[in-house]
């Protein structure tokens, strides 16, 4: 996710989403709006005796929702941090870490596949925010009446982070239950089988989440989304994963002997031209036997049609370039373009030079025949090397 970076913590970056400034002050009023009723809640459920008048006495009912939105938000930071420092300590980078509308995701370089180690990361953060809830709780004892606003505050945060806890530990995949559901199913299944039913279940969660929300809280409904879309990303990001495995870019790419590609002095209507009658959107630009760019049809199309004779490839191309080594992954030349946000990439090798060019079309027609054909296991190297390369 993209945010706004505000600082980091053991090394992970902390980010704020756009989202987030809307929905921190939207919390706070809120929360400030609903004092008196809350205040009730938590003298009923923790026997307290909280004085509802002088909190909700001029503006101090807008300082105390302030407040205590501030600290779920700051509590929720560090239920990602709890997923976040057991994934390092095996091994796992973390991205960044996000605040946003429905709180806090830790974005990871690399998702576990070893089903304990998925286990123990994803039932840490709920396990934080019952630490957190308990530790708010016995603040909460202690306090005398006299600080009945930070009783106030306190109470809160224990209430909101057990309840958060449990509804994380709902089975609704991408949720910190739907993966520990996941985790249990791998133990006797594949890791992408797995995906597929806790994802199946997300969905399902999510459909009756939704319905719920209708009725109760359009907030519902959003996350409901949110958790329907997660899941079913995330079940094909895993099973792509599963059918890429052992697939290289070399078997994937179009070799350099095939490559149309262009040169800097061609024309802006050259090239669209060119494109219209091969059906390529985008080409490697190159001076003799070294490559200078890429240019595509949305560069071309910057130019205004009466200027395009005027201006050359080399006016509009790119020439900072994301490559990648045609020993590498499949899969991490998809994880390349999603993060360079590119339609394909220059396969260079050691030695500097361009041997093909990889592109999302390539990609998607060895998946869908990688999985027409059935598992990989029955693909022959003869078989993946002569994999087609429409572009």
């Amino acid at each position: 996710m993209r945010g706004i970076r505000i600082g980091s913590a053991f090394g992970i970056p902390i980010k704020l989403d756009l989202t987030f400034l809307i929905v921190l002050p939207l919390f706070a009023w809120l929360i400030g709006n609903d004092v008196g009723q809350l205040v009730g809640v938590l003298n009923d459920l923790f026997g307290s005796a909280i004085d509802v008048g002088p909190l909700t006495a001029g503006s101090m009912q807008w300082v105390l929702g302030a407040a205590a939105a501030i600290g779920l938000f700051f509590c929720v930071l560090l239920h990602e941090f709890g997923h976040s420092l057991v994934a390092m300590r095996y091994g796992y980078e973390i991205d960044s870490i996000t605040l946003w509308l429905f709180g806090g995701v830790a974005s990871f370089a690399e998702m576990p596949e070893d089903w304990k180690q998925e286990l123990l990361i994803a039932v840490a953060g709920p396990i934080v925010s019952i630490a957190l809830g308990v530790l708010s709780y016995a603040a909460f004892a202690v306090l005398p009446s006299a600080l009945d606003p930070v009783k106030f505050v306190v109470g809160y945060l224990a209430l909101t982070n057990i309840v958060l806890a449990v509804f994380n530990m709902l089975p609704g995949f991408p949720m910190d239950g739907g993966r520990v559901l996941r985790a249990l199913l791998a133990r006797t299944r594949p890791h992408a089988r797995a995906t597929q039913i806790a994802a199946e279940v997300g969905k399902v969660f999510a459909f009756l989440l939704g319905i719920f929300g209708l009725f109760a809280n359009l907030f519902l409904v959003a996350l409901a989304f949110f958790i329907y879309i997660g899941a079913s990303s995330e079940a094909q990001q895993t099973v792509m994963k599963a059918a890429f495995q052992d697939v290289t870019v070399r078997d994937v790419m179009t070799p350099r002997q095939d490559l149309d590609v262009v040169s800097e002095h061609t024309s802006v209507a050259e090239l669209l031209e060119r494109m219209f009658t091969e059906r390529h959107t985008g080409y490697p630009v190159m001076d003799g036997d070294r490559l200078v760019g890429m240019v595509t049809l949305s560069d071309a199309r910057s130019i205004k049609e009466v200027e395009r004779d005027a201006y050359r490839v080399g006016d509009v191309m790119a020439n900072d370039l994301a490559t990648i080594s045609p020993e590498d992954d499949a899969m991490t030349a998809i994880e390349q373009m999603q993060k360079n946000d590119v339609g394909r990439l220059p396969v260079v090798d050691d030695e500097g030079e361009v041997v093909g060019l990889i592109s999302r079309s390539d990609l998607v027609t060895a998946f869908n025949i990688i999985q027409s054909r059935g598992s990989l296991a029955s693909l022959s190297p003869r078989d993946t090397t002569n994999l087609p390369n429409p572009r």
